[in-house]
């Protein structure tokens, strides 16, 4: 498993709370066991205590990339240095359960989880593959999604470092309301230019005219 693959862990943790809508999904055992995805036997240590735990990690982790996105990127990787010291991690190489056509293992880096509970497994993961993803990519390929109310956590993979929104689905919201601002905007100036043109020639004599 590549480590890049373990960024996407801190991606959906943070994208289970909607702060300007006021949802939260992080609020049983079982949606917290479903954020660790393939990786079950990490999951089956999760109890009623890591909830509060996990929210947390959350808010640290959105504060990662709320200073990524606002441009401060010495400040997004202090937050997660104190992650990093805090949650360290065990990197070991495996592939013993990915063979090639010849029946060799694919070796690859693979974060072995040694954590004392779930939450820390998965703060130390989450952690490093945000710090993988960062060193590897830039600190600005970290975002918060520019259609609100959303505000999603994304990684940014565009090759022109371009990328706004958390998805295709913000990213079609928003343009369709910059269109209808735009729009909105066009009607207002040619109703403005249509009253001063009838003010002028109200105040025009007969002569005048």
């Amino acid at each position: 498993m590549e480590l890049a693959y373990y960024s996407d862990y801190a991606v959906r943790l943070v994208n289970t709370e909607e702060p300007a809508r006021g949802r939260d999904s992080l609020t049983t055992v079982e949606a917290v066991k479903e954020l660790f995805g393939p990786a079950t036997q990490m999951a089956r240590r999760v109890n009623e205590a890591d909830l509060p735990r996990f929210r947390a990690i959350r808010a640290r982790l959105r504060s990662v990339f709320a200073a990524a996105d606002e441009g401060d990127h010495t400040g997004a990787v202090d937050l997660l240095n104190s992650l990093l010291l805090e949650f360290p991690v065990s990197p070991q190489i495996s592939g013993h359960d990915h063979l090639d056509d010849e029946g060799r293992p694919r070796w690859h880096m693979h974060l072995a989880d040694h954590s004392s509970n779930a939450t820390a497994g998965y703060a130390a993961i989450s952690a490093m593959g945000l710090a993988f993803h960062l060193t590897e990519f830039g600190a600005d390929r970290l975002g918060l999604c520019q259609a609100p109310p959303c505000r999603n956590a994304y990684l940014d993979t565009s090759t022109n470092r371009s990328r706004r929104y958390c998805s295709d689905r913000c990213a079609t919201r928003a343009n369709v309301a910059a269109y209808r601002a735009r729009k909105r905007l066009e009607a207002e100036r040619a109703d403005l230019t249509g009253r001063t043109a009838e003010k002028s020639q109200e105040s025009t004599t007969p002569a005048e005219r």
